[in-house]
């Protein structure tokens, strides 16, 4: 029973920090998308 509790703790966390470094991935290419647009706008 105690191992599974630490499993459970462990998977956890190793999904709360995936969900952070997706979220910080996701506005990064945001931020390039807009970048890209911005350019195209400036370029017309």
């Amino acid at each position: 029973m105690r191992n599974l509790v630490g499993l459970a703790i462990a998977a956890t966390a190793l999904l709360v920090s995936a969900c952070n470094t997706v979220e910080g991935a996701g506005r990064d290419v945001s931020s390039a998308g807009n970048a890209v647009a911005n350019a195209a706008d400036g370029a017309k």
